[in-house]
């Protein structure tokens, strides 16, 4: 059976974009050059829009900032002198604090495959995780209520050994993807990988 036969029926919703689900869920492909021949993305996702709650504020604010500063400057020989403070004040805050938040949303990847968790994020410089499913031990997750509300959480992986813990910061459907991880990682558990399993099986809490 492969994963896509094998994907959970909340997920194949949010792929068809059916109502109901506005996380950012989607099947479609990971970049194939980090792919093996027989894997295959069972889940992708970025951070829930919950994380663009607090740069989207400082943007109003930038804004707002800018049209005071602007209009309101004093008269006199000072007057453009402070405009264009204000302007590149507003623009560079604007561009730390509403832009490059944005960024960092889109080019954050929490990746499922049929083998392995892969977690890559950076604007300029990438970094990532790449666990074998294998080598999982565990999830747990946390969430505030508002998080509970809007359907995000943070995601806690337990891989043992010298990696330890790797914490995935605003999780759509969090506890959805815990269930998906603990399918996929019950097979290798089971005996379905060529990597030995940890012992213990796979542990989920909340």
């Amino acid at each position: 059976m492969t994963a896509a036969a094998d994907t959970p029926g909340w997920l194949r919703r949010a792929a068809c974009g059916l109502p109901g689900n506005s996380a950012t869920i989607v099947t479609v492909a990971f970049p194939d050059d980090i792919l093996a021949p027989d894997e295959e993305v069972v889940v992708h996702l970025h951070p829930h829009w919950v994380s663009l709650i607090v740069p989207a504020l400082w943007t109003v604010a930038a804004l707002v900032f800018a049209v005071i500063g602007v209009f309101f400057a004093p008269g006199g020989v000072v007057q453009k002198p402070i405009q264009y403070l204000v302007l590149i004040v507003a623009l560079g805050a604007i561009a730390y604090l509403g832009a490059l938040p944005w960024l960092r949303q889109l080019t954050t990847h929490y990746v499922v495959t049929n083998r392995r968790l892969v977690i890559r994020e950076g604007v300029v410089t990438r970094s990532g995780h790449d666990v074998p499913l294998a080598r999982l031990i565990g999830a747990t997750i946390a969430q505030s209520l508002f998080e509970q509300w809007v359907g995000s959480g943070r995601l806690i992986v337990d891989t043992g050994g010298q990696r330890g813990r790797i914490a995935l910061s605003c999780v759509p459907h969090v506890e959805r993807v815990q269930e998906t991880l603990g399918g996929l990682a019950a097979r290798y558990q089971a005996g379905g990988s060529s990597e030995s399993p940890r012992r213990g099986g796979w542990s989920a809490g909340g």
